[in-house]
């Protein structure tokens, strides 16, 4: 089993950054990669993965705004949000995945005020 905690998300003004971090324990030793989702009114949508590798992918919605990190060590993720924009407003969960199954984190939510 792996746990997924999140911090770091909160309210922020139009233009402004923030940065999440989620902490994965337990058995982290077999997660192949980890990112972030968020979801809004409606579907669970992608925001940016990261595999042990490093392969990135990112939203198109995000690139060039978010920039995601892992440090292996600490199994930590992070995403790094800048030029933050009203549409970007949702519950950010940090999301794992092992060769067997996918983990997910409580959710943390990013409110941006126009």
């Amino acid at each position: 089993q792996v746990q997924l905690v999140e911090s770091g998300g909160g309210l922020v003004q139009a233009g402004g950054s923030l940065r999440l971090s989620c902490v994965a324990s337990g058995s982290s030793f077999s997660i192949n990669g980890m990112g972030w989702y968020r979801q809004a009114a409606g579907n669970r949508e992608l925001v940016a993965t990261i595999t042990t590798g490093g392969r990135l992918n990112y939203a198109d919605s995000v690139k060039g705004r978010f920039t995601i990190s892992r440090d292996n060590a600490k199994n930590t993720v992070y995403l790094q949000m800048n030029s933050l924009k009203p549409e970007d407003t949702a519950v950010y969960y940090c999301y794992a995945y092992s060769a067997w199954r996918d983990y997910w984190g409580q959710g943390t939510q990013v409110t941006v005020s126009s």
